[in-house]
């Protein structure tokens, strides 16, 4: 939905199975206008769309995307930005960091990010901006050599010269939104401005990477990496790598002892990768690459003043039982920068995913009602902060 100060708020359809068109399609006939007829009823919804490789290469090779397009309208829909972020199959089989393949080094990442552009561009823009949010390069256990960093880095630059080419002729001002996670190649604050300031050495024309690269700052990522989040936001915007695209979102946190150890052990499944960061006392950051890693130290966990764990859970909730909570306090801190200069940000996006696999205690039977809650909790909290839906 639209909200006042240029923003708009969405939720992101990865939510939901569907790696085929058709059942992408599906489910957003089904549960996207269900949701908007509760949260949005009358008036233009905004949403988050998460397109498949497959999906995204079905829309072109059959002519659907006009149809959708005219669905769209229909409908009163629009498209704000795209999840670009996992390229094949997401639910219902061993993903774990696969999602971060293929990477930024490799060809088909690159074309699978420009057809999702292109897409976009078909769709019609809202408010003549948009973005198409992506993997953080790629994954540090990848081990990816000098070389094939700078390909990456390559490959990133030829997105962006792709995106100027859309704006000199369409006058839209597409975004590639890089989206730093745990363990990516960027996942923390220092190591994404880094990043941007080598993207600009390289930029084959000045300017390049200002105009059309930017940060999807994930709210459940950034928490995990301990960092206050108004200072994140400000050394971001302020250091050449800005957020264009905010994911509301908020991870699991835990004071390790025998109890939310035995909980956290419960909640291990074999979708997705759930990367565990604790801290010391001391203030040093301790990583473990999922949760079955971080239980087999557990003389290192009970050393930790607390963890964190990469499990997105809905916005709503702060509490959960044996000890368990969530970094909502951290989320609610990234609204109050956001409330501060409205007009620098334009897309909002509630982002679980990971309702399948969420304990049946803590999500609602039905996922649009837990979508629907969701979209609640943060309407409240915005117009707390002076912002309205229109």
């Amino acid at each position: 939905m639209r909200l006042s100060s240029g923003l708009s708020l969405a939720y992101c359809t990865n939510v939901h199975r569907g790696e085929s068109w058709a059942e992408t399609f599906h489910s957003l006939k089904t549960h996207a206008l269900r949701v908007r007829d509760r949260v949005a009823a009358g008036r233009p919804f905004v949403l988050g769309l998460r397109l498949s490789d497959q999906a995204s290469r079905e829309l072109i090779e059959a002519g659907a995307s006009r149809e959708f397009r005219l669905w769209l309208e229909k409908e009163n829909c629009l498209v704000a930005g795209i999840n670009g972020f996992p390229f094949a199959a997401f639910h219902g089989q061993t993903v774990k960091e696969n999602v971060f393949a293929p990477d930024w080094c490799q060809p088909e990442r690159l074309t699978y990010t420009q057809r999702l552009f292109d897409l976009l561009g078909d769709w019609g823009s809202l408010d003549g901006r948009g973005t198409v949010s992506t993997l953080p390069g790629t994954f540090k256990g990848f081990a990816r050599e000098v070389a094939a960093q700078k390909t990456l880095r390559k490959n990133i630059l030829q997105c962006a010269e792709f995106l100027a080419r859309w704006r000199d002729r369409t006058g839209v001002d597409f975004k590639l939104a890089l989206e730093p996670e745990p363990l990516g190649l960027i996942e923390n604050t220092s190591e994404t401005i880094q990043f941007f300031e080598q993207l600009r050495k390289e930029e084959p024309s000045a300017g390049l990477v200002e105009e059309f690269v930017g940060v999807c700052f994930d709210t459940c990522h950034f928490a995990l990496q301990y960092e206050d989040a108004a200072m994140a936001i400000h050394r971001l915007n302020s250091s050449g790598a800005p957020v264009v695209k905010f994911h509301l979102s908020s991870a699991l946190r835990l004071k390790p002892n025998a109890i939310t150890l035995k909980r956290l052990s419960a909640l291990q499944e074999p979708t997705y990768l759930h990367q565990c960061l604790g801290r010391t006392a001391q203030g040093e950051v301790v990583r473990f690459k999922d949760i079955p890693e971080a239980l087999m130290a557990v003389p290192r966990l009970n050393s930790l003043e607390e963890l964190r764990v990469h499990f997105h859970v809905p916005v709503q909730v702060e509490g959960l039982i044996d000890g368990l909570s969530t970094t909502r306090d951290y989320l609610q801190s990234c609204l109050d920068v956001i409330a501060q200069t409205p007009q620098r940000y334009h897309e909002l996006e509630i982002e679980t995913y990971t309702w399948e696999v969420l304990p049946s205690a803590s999500r609602a039977d039905d996922v649009v009602d837990q979508i629907v809650a969701e979209y609640h909790w943060v309407l409240d909290e915005l117009k707390l902060r002076g912002i309205n839906s229109v």
